[in-house]
């Protein structure tokens, strides 16, 4: 399982965005937020975890999850990719329209 895979689904989304901002949360904080079952919320971090998306943290009783910045790393090439694709495209028809307008 990848990043993409992982990040396609909202919920999982919301989570990774609360851990980027607040830093490390148990999984009591994370089912806090949403209207769904704790058994679902901890479906959704063990697929974050798999992705390596987010890390636990055990101590003692309590697991604390926390956002791995690094894992955005192919995404934001990825991104950066298609970004520099659409721009080329996007020159080369601003280049094709002046020449049909001259």
């Amino acid at each position: 399982m990848d990043a993409f895979h992982a990040l396609a689904e909202p919920h999982r989304r919301k989570v990774v965005e609360m851990l980027a901002h607040r830093g490390k949360l148990s999984a009591s904080e994370i089912c806090g937020e949403f209207d769904v079952t704790p058994q679902a919320v901890s479906q959704h971090l063990r697929v974050l975890r798999e992705a390596h998306v987010i890390q636990m943290e055990k101590r003692a009783q309590r697991r604390l999850y926390s956002f791995n910045p690094k894992s955005m790393n192919p995404v934001q090439a990825w991104v950066a990719e298609m970004a520099k694709l659409w721009n080329r495209r996007l020159a080369q028809l601003d280049k094709a329209l002046k020449e049909e307008a001259a």
